[in-house]
């Protein structure tokens, strides 16, 4: 038998035709979501990720400790956002009990740094964003379809930019935005 899933707009996605994009309603009905909690592994480009109903610092914990078991003994650098579930007293003692683990912050704003952000950009374009979940477990099926598929051919991102090409544009991002700050002030 072959499930029936809700359609999520209102009128059913045209597809692309020639000289013709993409057309669907602006409006939709979300069905599901879920917390991904996901880790990529910068040497080899393989990702570890669990999809939890919740935000937390207890699910965040117990996938911290997924992630590093399969390194253990080894030094693990840990590239984090500022979430308050990295920070919660529960990971914080944890953290002191495993010395060989060291968390890492990203600055406000430079999310970009972090490659898991690079590769979250990747599962949505290439398995979320056109996608009609009926339920939570058709978007964890999807998830975890799309991470096997990508550990079976993983490769480690390649950094194309200079750090003088990545410099320079942080420049001038910091240049633009003190010149709309002083517009906006006058």
């Amino acid at each position: 038998m072959i499930p029936k899933f809700r359609e999520d707009r209102t009128q059913p996605v045209l597809p692309v035709t020639f000289a013709a994009t993409e057309k669907r309603t602006h409006d939709y009905v979300r069905h599901c979501t879920t917390n991904l909690f996901a880790a990529l592994n910068v040497g080899t480009g393989e990702v570890i990720g669990e999809c939890k109903p919740s935000r937390n610092g207890k699910n965040f914990l117990a996938f911290l400790k997924k992630a590093v078991k399969p390194h253990a003994g080894k030094e693990i650098h840990v590239v984090l956002d500022n979430l308050s579930t990295h920070t919660t007293p529960e990971v914080k003692a944890w953290l002191a009990s495993n010395p060989q683990v060291h968390f890492h912050f990203t600055p406000v704003g430079s999310s970009w740094i972090n490659q898991i952000e690079t590769w979250f950009g990747l599962l949505t374009r290439q398995s979320i964003r056109r996608g009609t979940f009926a339920g939570v477990n058709v978007l964890i099926k999807q998830i975890r379809d799309y991470i096997d598929s990508w550990n079976s051919e993983a490769k480690p991102f390649t950094w194309t930019a200079t750090a003088e090409e990545i410099l320079a544009k942080v420049r001038l991002v910091q240049t633009n935005i003190k010149k709309l700050a002083a517009n906006n002030s006058k």
